[in-house]
Formats: C-alpha cells, structure tokens, sequence
C-alpha cells in the first residue's frame, strides 16, 4: 500500500536502504545544496540531515532521486507500470459479457473513491504558530540566488471564476519572516487563478507530503483535473483534507507543514534570480507577493526540499514519471505514437525524441505539430520523430537515425510558438522558435530516392550464434 504521509515514506526508505540520516551539523545556505548534487548525480540516497544550523527542524532532500525510489513512491516495479494503470482507465470501453461489466465498475469505483475528503482533525495543525518564516530550515541553494527559496511546495489556490481547485509545484523566495514571492510562471495554472482574482487571494502551500501527493503537485494536469484526486487514484485512497485555521482553504491533513496566507490583487516584486533546472540562472522578473497569516505543522515536523542546477538533478524523475505515467494520455490524442522521451539533459521542455507508426507522407510533421499543441509539451523547444523499431531511450540509436535518415533541406522543420518561461536562449519573452527533425524512414512520395534496406544479420544466424556462445570462449 502507497504511504499514507510523509513519517510512512521514510519507514519505507529505511527499510529499502535507501535513506541515509546525517547527525553533523550543516549550513542550509549553500553547504547543503554541494552535498545533496554530489550525492544525486552519483545515484546516492535520500539524505534526512537532523541538524541544520538555525533551525530545530530536520530537513530531508533526494527523496525523488533514482528510479528505484519513484516506483518505490508509486508502490511498482517501474514507472511504465503506473502509466499503465492509466491507460486501464483511458481505455475503459462499454462492457459487453458480465465479467466485462463487473471489471469496469471496479475501474470506476476506484475513480469515485479517489475525491478528496474532508476531515475534522489533521496532524498538520498539532502546532498552530504565528507567521515565522525563520523557523524553517530554507536552502540558499546557489551563490547567485539572492535568498533562500522554498523548493519543494504544494501551493494551493481556487480558480475565482470557477471555484476550482488546483495545486501546484511553485518556488517560493524567501523575503522576511512573513513574506515570500509566488513563482506562477505565465503558462501555469497558478498564474490563470491569479489573473482572475479578486482584490484577495487566498493561498495555502503544503510541505512535507506522502510522495505520491507531493508528485501530483508537479503534474502537468488539465485544469479541469483535480492533482489530489489523480493523488487518491494512484495512492488507493482518498487523499484527507482539513480547513486552515485563518483561511477557508483546505490543506492536506497529513503534511508536516502548512503555511497559510493571501496574494493582493497588484502587488508584485521582482523574484529571481535563481540557480534553475535549465542549469543556468532564470533572470530577476516580477511576481506576486505572498503574505503569511499563519504557520501550523506536525509535532517535530520534517521539512522537505530538493535542489535543481545542472541535470542531472533530483528533479528529473519526477519529470521521468511524468513522461512514463502521461504515455498512455498522449496516446488517446496522437494514437500513432509508440513511445516517447523527455531526455534529462533537455531540461523537459528542450527536446522530445517520439517513435510513430508511419502510414503516410509527412506524418512526421504531423505528429510535430501535434506535439506543439499538447498542454505542456506545446512549449518544447526541438521535437525529433524516427520509426517505430528505434528504441528512444536510446540515444546513440536515435543519433545514428537522425545522422543516416535526414536530409536538413527535406526533413527540418523550423516553426516559432510559445516557449518555456525559464528559456533564456529564446529570441523573445516566452516565445521563439522550434525544430523539428523528421529521422523516419523516407517514401519516394515525399522526395525521396529509393530507400536502402538496413545493414542486419538474418535471424537464423542469430540463433545459432547464439546457441554457440559457449563454445567460442568469448567473455562480454
């Protein structure tokens, strides 16, 4: 059973090894930050440091950080197998034999139970404390930034004009004790809720959630789709929320820490920069300004954090899951897609490489432009397209194809639409241009010569190679 918060998780990583607590006194302000990315980008643990100077609160950090701990999260032997409890439910059709019939209504009572439910008590307001933002152990992560940032919330807001709720992963630059910048990029939900607020709105952020809760937050969701009931459906059990305490927002009732507060209609401040996941510096810009009312949290509450930079970083497999676990979504729109990847080294929205079952001249555009106008993914930079048979996660394959499949004239395609906040390359602000690479096979009809046929051995020769290994002494 996933882990129902955040002490669980931990119970979870210690019995898998897969937790290292660290007793030596550290400085949040840059010491931690060298630690944690010497540790990720070697596969290392998640890391609990029990002692961080200025703070009485442990801070925990790398729990996300290999794919071992994201299927640990999800309760699975890999990633793909969540996307494919997904796709059970995208392609749930009517049901024609009675056993059909008592599968899908199972496929649908899980969805019904996965609605958020209310409750009267949560372990998030064991201690209810004045607006201190001293208290909390928050990284200085880079010698650029120009303050410590919040890294790893759950910011919560209701869209005014709707009502909806929407949560998301949004960084949060410390200003005083009571006073902290909202990073709502232009695309994100957070920043729609925002552009149609009133003179007041209000916010809560949670930290310090069970995993797969706090991944929901970072999912690129339809705004229509509510992140803590996709959190219900993947955990097997709603996810238990209680009313703040000076806000009429509910807060996740198992977190380690809710930080109440309001956004005032026009108040901004310039945010920034800071050290991003692009691997550069994202430029001083303005944004919202979020006030403080109210601090609440668990009884010796565990503060969360994770730290981008250079990829790789912690904060790729998140964007890993998400690549795994939307897969089968992508497909009920492009349904010629075979596959995809969001390479680590892309930042998620530089490059995707897709595989497709080509039936016809210029499909390869087709998915591009596809692509350039699916949610998130609308605002990735390059979009390469080869053949079914190329493995994507494959990048010396995917190379090898782009190198012997593409004519530049024919197979380039250079196309401009949005872009990514963050881009700093981008000619303009959040908008510039894109590159399509078509590295499929190519037909006469699309200005072709006739196509060669692949250098491969016959599958006879093969197997009795294979049969034979043995004999030839030969140690791979």
């Amino acid at each position: 059973m996933a882990a129902r918060d955040l002490r669980a998780w931990l119970d979870l990583l210690r019995r898998e090894g897969e937790l290292v607590e660290i007793e030596a006194e550290v400085d949040p302000h840059l010491e931690i930050t060298e630690i944690v990315d010497r540790t990720v980008k070697s596969g290392g643990p998640a890391l609990l440091f029990t002692r961080v100077r200025g703070s009485q609160l442990p801070l925990l950090i790398n729990q996300f950080g290999t794919e071992r701990r994201m299927s640990l999260a999800f309760c699975q032997p890999s990633l793909d197998e969540v996307g494919g409890t997904v796709a059970e439910i995208l392609e749930l059709q009517p049901p024609e034999g009675l056993i059909e019939k008592v599968k899908g209504l199972g496929k649908l009572k899980r969805l019904a139970d996965s609605a958020p439910k209310s409750v009267r008590r949560g372990v998030c307001q064991e201690v209810v404390l004045e607006p201190d933002l001293d208290l909390l152990p928050i990284q200085h992560c880079w010698p650029g930034d120009p303050a410590p940032f919040i890294t790893l919330p759950a910011v919560i807001t209701h869209d005014p004009r709707t009502g909806g709720r929407n949560v998301g992963m949004y960084r949060m630059q410390k200003i005083d004790a009571r006073t902290t910048y909202m990073h709502w990029q232009i695309h994100k939900d957070g920043a729609h809720d925002w552009r149609g607020m009133d003179d007041r709105l209000e916010v809560a952020v949670a930290l310090g959630l069970d995993p797969i809760t706090a991944y929901s937050a970072s999912a690129p969701l339809p705004k229509h789709i509510d992140e803590l009931m996709l959190a219900g459906f993947f955990r097997g059990e709603p996810v238990e929320l209680v009313r703040a305490k000076t806000i009429e927002v509910e807060v996740p009732a198992r977190a380690e820490i809710i930080l109440e507060g309001y956004i005032e209609r026009g108040e901004v401040g310039i945010e920034g920069p800071f050290g991003d996941h692009t691997g550069y510096y994202s430029p001083p810009e303005p944004f919202p300004i979020f006030h403080l009312t109210a601090i609440t949290m668990r009884r010796d509450a565990i503060y969360p954090s994770i730290v981008v930079g250079i990829p790789p970083a912690e904060d790729a497999w998140l964007g890993k899951a998400t690549e795994r676990i939307f897969l089968p979504a992508l497909r009920t729109t492009v349904p010629e897609i075979v596959d995809y990847d969001l390479p680590v080294a892309g930042a998620f929205h530089n490059c995707v490489i897709v595989s497709i079952r080509k039936a016809f001249p210029g499909h390869a555009k087709k998915v591009m432009h596809a692509i350039w106008g699916l949610g998130m993914l609308s605002l990735s930079k390059a979009v390469v397209v080869v053949d079914e048979a190329v493995d994507v996660h494959d990048y010396e394959s995917v190379f090898f194809h782009v190198c012997a499949n593409v004519d530049p004239k024919r197979d380039a395609l250079l196309s401009e639409g949005p872009l990514d906040q963050l881009d700093h390359a981008a000619a303009r602000h959040c908008y510039g241009g894109k590159l399509g690479i078509d590295a499929t096979h190519k037909w006469e009809s699309e200005g072709a010569r006739p196509w060669p046929d692949r250098v491969l051995m016959s599958d006879e020769v093969c197997a009795l190679v294979d049969r034979r290994w043995g004999e030839y002494g030969i140690e791979l």
